[in-house]
């Protein structure tokens, strides 16, 4: 036989052993002493395992029944929560509401048939901001003073928006019709008044007084006072100056009465008796002075008249 066969006939002896020893373990005999394990979880782990679920179940049904008391409390539904409710317009606040913490909104504006309270223990607060954030405006609310901080500040008629009041750095403007101060002490200027006009109401008289410094009245085309129907006075203290400088000084009246001018002493006969004089004589003293003295045929002024020297 050659190589080859030999080889074929070891390989079969091989297989052949190998089949006996499975064959023989196989129907080897079990031990009857053999220890069994049980499988799953006994004793304390398992009583342990059961606290543990209770105590999940527990704080679960805890858990549900305080989210169910506070969607109660808290008033939860579909459109809001409480007295918020979620619009297509935006969100919408009945009652009272408080806010701990700024607030960004783009418009703030209340029911038709009720007003809007903005309310504050200290003040209220009005910001307005330009794209980088710095501050242009602002409007405070306060329980001494109300105070606005901006560069030019308007108030504006509702029917036809014409500017009834407007300020700035430059100038005061007041667009009203009628510009009415109650104050019991008037108006006080601390510098000039530039105005066209100045009238009083009707059946009021119209009072320009300087109590401690002079009263000046300038324009460059003259200054008209008319009383129309009524007297025009002018009092002081001291001296009034009547004064034009190119033109002259023209009244013109009916009647034109200096009251209060002393009365000089005249008579051509010394019989004649003072009491019986009705007319008088309008004379001035070389210092400007005037004075009445009695009429007479001729001038009774004199120059050297007791009231010129004593003046």
């Amino acid at each position: 036989m050659d190589r080859s066969t030999n080889l074929d006939i070891e390989e079969l002896k091989m297989t052949r052993e190998q089949y006996i020893l499975a064959t023989q373990q196989n129907n080897l005999p079990r031990a009857e002493n053999a220890q069994l394990y049980p499988v799953g979880i006994y004793g304390w782990r398992k009583r342990c395992l059961y606290f543990f679920v209770l105590v999940l179940l527990v704080t679960m049904i805890v858990n549900l029944a305080m989210t169910v008391w506070i969607l109660k409390v808290m008033n939860f539904t579909v459109d809001g929560m409480g007295n918020l409710r979620v619009t297509k317009k935006g969100i919408r606040l009945e009652g009272i509401s408080e806010f701990l913490l700024p607030l960004y909104v783009k418009e703030i504006h209340s029911r038709k048939d009720s007003p809007l309270v903005l309310q504050s223990d200290r003040n209220v607060t009005v910001n307005a901001r330009n794209h980088m954030g710095q501050l242009t405006g602002q409007l405070t609310v306060g329980a001494d003073a109300v105070e606005a901080q901006c560069k030019r500040f308007e108030v504006r008629a509702s029917e036809d928006g014409r500017v009834l009041f407007s300020a700035d750095e430059d100038e005061i403007t007041i667009g009203a019709e009628k510009l009415k101060v109650t104050g019991t002490e008037g108006a006080v200027f601390g510098h000039s008044v530039e105005t066209p006009h100045i009238r009083a109401e009707p059946s009021q008289d119209l009072r320009l007084e300087s109590p401690t410094r002079s009263l000046i009245m300038e324009a460059p085309r003259g200054v008209q006072v008319h009383a129309a129907a009524g007297d025009f006075k002018a009092t002081c203290r001291k001296e009034l100056h009547l004064q034009s400088t190119e033109g002259e000084i023209f009244l013109n009246a009916d009647t034109i009465r200096l009251g209060s001018l002393p009365t000089g002493s005249f008579s051509s006969s010394p019989s004649s008796s003072h009491a019986r004089q009705t007319v008088y004589e309008l004379c001035v003293c070389p210092n400007g002075k005037l004075y009445l003295s009695p009429a007479g045929v001729g001038s009774t002024c004199q120059s050297s008249s007791n009231i010129c020297l004593w003046s």
